[in-house]
Parts: structure tokens; C-alpha cells; sequence
């Protein structure tokens, strides 16, 4: 029996639709959005502009791909009504509503997932392998990326401010903090967060940059830099890791190697694989989809579940309070437990 799946949200959907259309577990048989014009782009069995009349379907799991704003709301109901979940990223807005979706899937039973794609690159799945294989030694540092000059879709074509204009930078903290919290197994317990500010578009009031800084619970210091209103072409991500025997470090440009070097060898390393462009798609939404796919056949958790969610996630809403109160150290919560 293949999956039913239903998908909210097509801009970003449309990824989803293609690759869960291709596995032959599952079957995508509706969509929802509120622009009907996005809708007659696509087949589907059922077609919705009311995200209420998808949750009556007859669906094994919704994948909501609708702005931030919309991500727990529509994550509780369609948990509420005993559908499975794969969220895109943010998960949420504030700790609050992450604390309203840890309890809804503890309360429903069902399976939660954060489509974090980056966390499934080739880049970031073998330098998983090195970090669990101890090449490195003890983690002692990190760093984070992202930059990307967005301000083409702060605006709709009417004019209208869409949710990016403003969304703090940091609080898209996962494509950056993350993989490396993937990689190392470990989450943050504290934050530290400074914005510059808007310079480069004060006409919308997005913020240019923000940075936090966070301690992890195994003691590693980590930094992430998030700019999403800025003068930098092309957007990249950057990555580096170092541990007390080596590090591990990704291109600035790409088609530039990535490379490591380990104390064991004493040598430079070219990687034999380049990452994808900005933002990590293409084979990395396979790997998502099929491990989602896979835990709700198994029963069982999937890799990045609703409390690794919040690990990526609950760090950067902290690091932008932080940034608000002049750079006061926020400690992070740990919603296992709170």
C-alpha cells in the first residue's frame, strides 16, 4: 500500500510533489494553497484552497511547505487529525508554539519531521561519518554561513512586504546550525545574538546581517552568520569544523574542493565530491523524503524528529532575543524537558 500524501503550500511544494510522486511508496493525491492559479499548474485527485479541507482528507501525512507564520498552526491541526508531518523549514516563529507542536506529537502519536535538506548533503553525510569514525578527534569549534541576497522576494508583485522582509536572519539559523549539530550529535544550551541592523534595505526594514554565537552541551563554541538583505553574489553556504586532531572545512566558492586535513595523515585532503548550489537541493530532498517515508512504514522515529527540530531551531529564536536585549546571553531550552 503506497503513502497518501497531501501537500500545503506550492511555491515551495512543488519540489515536494515531484519527488514524492516518484517514489513508488507514496502517492501525492492533494494539494492545498490559497493562489488557485498555482493550483491549475498541477494534478492532484483533490485540489484545495482551504487548508481545512485537506485536513478531511483521507491522508496518511501533509507536508506544509506555507510560510513560517502558518508552520505550527497547520503542523498541530494536521497532527490533530492523525496525519504524519514533514515540516519545511523554520519550524516555527517562537518557543512557544515549538512547545505547542512538541506536545501535539507526543499527544497524536504520529510521526513529525524537519525537512532539513542540508543535514542530508553529500558534503555534510560524510563528514558525519569522519566525526562518528573520531578522525577528528574532540570537537572544539565550529562555524556556520549562509548568505543570500533575497530582497526580489521581500515584495510581491504588488508590492506587498512578503514574510521575509521581516523575518529575522538568525531564526534561519538551520540551514547552517543544523547540519553541524547533525554532524556532532550535540545541541546548544546557550546563545548570544548581535544584528547590524538595516543599512542595506531600510526601505522594508529587513535585517542585513545578524550573527549568534552558542555553547553547546558537549562545550563547543559555535558560530552562525545569517544575511538575507545584502550586497553578496553568489549566495553560499560556508561550513568549517575543527576538532583537537583536525579540521574540516567547505568551499567559499563553488566548483572550489572541499577539504580536510586529519593529524593521523598529516596531509591536506581534497574531497572527492563538490556540494550543490545554495541551498543543497536536489538529492538531498530524496534522502528526507525516503527517510520519512521510511519511519512511517516502520514505526519508527525518523532521523531528524520533533525534538532534533527544535535543537535546530530554538537556538537562533533565542540568539534574536538575545540580539534585541544588546547581546545578553539566552539560555536555550530544552523542550525533552520543558
Amino acid at each position: 500500500m503506497k503513502l497518501r500524501i497531501g501537500i500545503a503550500g506550492l511555491r515551495r511544494g512543488r519540489t515536494w510533489i515531484n519527488i514524492f510522486s516518484q517514489d513508488n511508496r507514496s502517492d501525492v493525491v492533494a494539494l492545498c494553497d490559497i493562489d488557485q492559479s498555482l493550483l491549475e499548474e498541477f494534478s492532484a485527485d483533490e485540489k484545495f484552497t482551504d487548508f481545512g479541507d485537506l485536513l478531511a482528507m483521507n491522508l496518511d501525512a501533509i507536508v506544509v511547505c506555507t510560510p513560517p507564520a502558518c508552520h505550527a498552526e497547520q503542523t498541530v491541526l494536521a497532527l490533530g487529525n492523525g496525519k504524519h508531518v514533514l515540516c519545511e523549514v523554520p519550524v516555527a516563529t517562537t518557543i512557544g508554539e515549538c512547545q505547542q507542536i512538541v506536545e501535539a506529537v507526543n499527544k497524536s502519536g504520529k510521526n513529525y519531521m524537519l525537512a532539513e535538506n542540508s543535514c542530508y548533503s553529500d558534503m555534510h553525510l560524510s563528514w558525519k561519518s569522519t566525526v562518528a569514525d573520531n578522525d577528528l578527534g574532540k570537537i572544539i569549534y565550529a562555524e556556520a554561513e549562509y548568505v543570500h541576497d533575497c530582497r526580489q522576494l521581500m515584495k510581491g508583485t504588488d508590492g506587498t512586504l512578503t514574510w521575509r522582509a521581516s523575518w529575522p536572519p538568525i531564526q534561519y539559523c538551520t540551514h547552517s546550525l543544523g547540519p553541524l549539530l547533525f554532524i556532532t550529535d550535540d545541541r546548544c544550551v546557550s546563545a548570544t545574538g548581535l544584528s547590524s541592523g538595516s543599512n542595506v534595505a531600510p526601505d522594508i526594514g529587513a535585517i542585513d546581517l545578524e550573527v549568534g554565537l552558542f555553547r553547546t552541551a558537549n562545550e563547543v563554541t559555535i558560530k552562525i552568520l545569517c544575511g538575507f538583505s545584502i550586497e553578496r553574489h553568489p549566495a553560499f553556504h560556508w561550513y568549517i569544523i575543527y576538532g583537537a586532531n583536525g579540521v574540516l572545512e567547505s568551499q567559499r566558492q563553488y566548483n572550489d574542493p572541499v577539504s580536510g586535513y586529519y593529524q593521523a595523515t598529516k596531509s591536506d585532503q581534497e574531497m572527492k565530491f563538490y556540494q550543490s548550489n545554495a541551498a543543497a537541493h536536489g538529492t538531498a530532498e530524496n534522502r528526507v523524503a525516503s527517510e520519512f517515508i521510511k519511519s512511517i512504514l516502520n514505526n519508527t522515529t525518523p532521523a531528524i524528529d520533533v525534538y532534533r527540530a527544535m535543537d535546530y531551531t530554538v537556538p537562533g529564536i533565542c540568539a534574536h532575543l538575545s540580539a534585541q536585549k544588546g547581546g545578553e546571553i539566552v539560555l536555550v531550552p530544552d523542550l525533552r524537558i520543558n
